[in-house]
């Protein structure tokens, strides 16, 4: 291990991860509203939020007979009894349990799993037992969700280019082909961002509803009797009666919930109130008078189980609705894709992953970003998915735990979070439990009975993902210790260029580094090798606290370092998850903020702290562990673009150890 020259370290009380820092320790009241009409913001949320569980249709009644067919048959009794539990999952699930109490469970604005986590631990303390388990879970979700991120895109186009075999069952070797002409597409274009494309998300979607409306009320019309299925009865008869078949129907039946956990990870970018209109006044009617008219479809015609979402419309229009749903599918696949990318973001802010390269795609939108090196892993795993499996049928057997088990964990949570920060009272806790609860635990149980069949593969995924982060988070708290020991406590820095008088140069140098308690690894080798200090010395700590949004005039905090005059200087720049880490424009802001900050922002010259990981023979992880730490590392993003520094006006120095 290489340790710069300069006064002799002490080991600090925390490691010098800033992401890792207590998020309690910080109080700020950020607002998180949405202001402006409520009726473009419901379109918007069309276009995002709704894209996964909107096109559901596609193939969620289709795998349910198919998928079982040796048990579930398409008479009346089996035909009401799995619409009726597909109903009864749109309204306990989503209606009840996201709209109705989850969203509610808004980290400053913000949802998703990750960000929840976030909230129990800024709420509990880092140091909290459940502060830990709620990570836990939380990072066991985030693997999940990265399974549902490779799956959906995949089973989605597959399903709508699938209809092309019914319009011409001539075309049906073109299916795959033209699916991955579609995906890589798709996969290209998110260099740009959605915000060009973004605005031809919502009214795309506001006709897909309005057409699932149309394919779906004709068939209701000509057989009224389908309605009978919107009473719980159909459902838990069926289930009493066939136990065991029901059970195993709930498989595929979760298929029509899919992309619920879209709406509380997309909260952030519209609110919670365009998204509950958006579902209570077109999405919900929209889905449920589809599924009635298939089930209506089917008690006419038995041999539609073929696929009864395309022969609900005349020949003539299965061609239209074929490119039509390929569009809603198209939309589908880029909210999970983007939700990746804010899912990895977070994650590296929670010292999970490596930073990673992130590309801000608006200036009007901070969720708004695109990550090259997700968007290619992505885009490799889900050509792979296609080529492997062939039919949205095969992948829809590999579906429905991923997506299960992220709703189970996020629930977990949310409980966690009523009990122990909003207080509620346990019978209310147990009633929830128990329905709620009990129903996605059935869902999961149902699933793991895929396992074989293909529910292998997102328990894979989310196993190498899980395993990655981990590794992650013990590699790097090992290496930040490390690191904090070379550099030692800044106060004893300040004291040594005190006691050795270390000559002073005109000049303003910054220092971006993680800890405020040490001393950069930069400052010591400038120390050391040029034997000077400049007149204005800028230590600059981004701080990721746990929150969506900081607001400008939150974000800094100034200390100054020694005495007066000695021209040393920390700046805290408080940032959340879905802020720019643009570190030259955090330093405009500070200047003025203190006697040591009057200067000339642009005349700073930027110092960059590097510490490098060396192959050794370190046993403090097992050898698999240090090898993928790693190889992990070798992925960091650059941190110059990630702080945004200009190229030349920065100087790199730094140190390495062994792992």
């Amino acid at each position: 291990m290489n340790a710069p020259a300069g006064p002799a370290p002490l080991h600090p009380s925390a490691p010098a991860d800033s992401s890792s820092a207590p998020f309690d320790t910080v109080s700020l009241e950020l607002p998180h509203g949405h202001p402006g009409p409520v009726l473009p913001l419901v379109i918007a949320a069309l276009g995002v939020v709704f894209g996964d569980i909107g096109t559901s249709p596609l193939y969620a009644v289709q795998t349910v007979f198919t998928l079982h067919d040796r048990f579930i048959a398409p008479t009346e009794e089996d035909v009401l009894g799995v619409v009726s539990m597909l109903l009864w999952c749109l309204f306990l699930i989503v209606t009840l349990a996201y709209i109705t109490f989850i969203m509610k469970a808004d980290n400053q604005g913000e949802g998703g799993i990750l960000s929840l986590a976030a909230l129990i631990r800024r709420k509990l303390g880092l140091r909290s037992r459940r502060a830990g388990a709620a990570l836990v879970l939380a990072i066991i979700g985030a693997a999940l969700f990265y399974g549902d991120s490779l799956i959906t895109p995949a089973v989605s186009v597959l399903s709508a280019v699938e209809g092309l075999s019914v319009a011409d069952p001539g075309l049906e070797e073109a299916v795959v082909p033209i699916a991955l002409v579609i995906l890589t597409v798709l996969f290209l274009v998110q260099r740009w961002g959605t915000g060009t494309i973004g605005k031809a998300f919502g009214p795309v979607m506001v006709a897909w509803f309005a057409v699932l409306i149309l394919l779906g009320l004709p068939h209701l019309v000509q057989n009224p009797a389908i309605l009978r299925a919107l009473s719980p009865t159909y459902a838990l008869s069926f289930a009493a009666d066939r136990p065991i078949v029901a059970f195993v129907a709930l498989g595929a039946v979760v298929l029509a919930v899919t992309g619920v956990e879209a709406l509380y990870a997309d909260m952030g970018h519209f609110g919670r109130r365009p998204i509950l209109l958006g579902w209570l006044c077109l999405v919900l009617p929209g889905l449920a008078i589809n599924y009635l008219g298939q089930g209506a479809l089917i008690l006419s015609d038995p041999a539609a189980i073929a696929n009864p979402f395309y022969l609900l419309a005349p020949s003539w229009a299965q061609l239209p609705l074929v490119v039509l749903a390929t569009c809603a599918t198209v939309i589908a696949s880029q909210a999970v894709i983007s939700g990746a990318f804010s899912v990895s973001r977070q994650a590296t802010r929670l010292s999970l992953l490596p930073r990673l390269k992130v590309v801000q795609t608006s200036r009007e939108q901070g969720g708004q970003i695109y990550m090259p090196t997700v968007n290619f892993l992505l885009f490799l795993g889900v050509l792979a998915l296609v080529l492997i499996f062939r039919s949205s049928s095969s992948l829809a057997a590999a579906y429905g735990l991923s997506v299960t088990g992220t709703l189970l964990l996020e629930f977990s949570l949310f409980l966690l979070l009523a009990q122990a920060v909003w207080g509620w009272s346990w019978p209310r806790l147990i009633a929830l439990g128990a329905v709620i609860g009990g129903l996605e635990l059935l869902l999961f149980g149902a699933n793991v009975l895929k396992v074989l069949s293909g529910g292998w593969l997102p328990l894979l995924i989310a196993s190498i993902a899980a395993t990655l982060m981990l590794t992650w988070r013990r590699g790097s708290r090992i290496m930040f210790g490390r690191r904090a020991e070379m550099e030692g406590p800044i106060e004893q820095f300040v004291a040594y260029v005190k006691e050795h008088r270390v000559p002073r140069v005109p000049g303003v140098a910054v220092y971006p580094h993680g800890d405020p308690s040490t001393a950069p690894l930069a400052l010591h080798s400038n120390v050391q090798f040029n034997h000077v200090l400049h007149e204005h010395v800028v230590i600059m700590t981004m701080k990721n606290i746990g929150v969506p949004h900081v607001r400008h005039e939150d974000r800094l905090v100034v200390t100054e370092l020694g005495d007066p005059g000695d021209g040393i200087v920390h700046v805290l720049c408080r940032v959340g998850f879905n802020d720019s880490q643009d570190l030259p424009d955090a330093l405009r802001l500070a200047v003025g903020r203190a006697p040591e900050l009057e200067f000339d922002p642009r005349e700073a010259t930027y110092m960059l702290s590097v510490f490098r990981i060396e192959r050794g023979q370190d046993r403090c992880m097992p050898r698999w562990q240090r090898a993928v730490f790693r190889l992990l590392e070798k992925f960091s993003a650059n941190k110059t673009q990630v702080f945004h520094l200009p190229p030349d006006s920065t100087t790199v120095m730094g140190a390495q150890a062994e792992l």
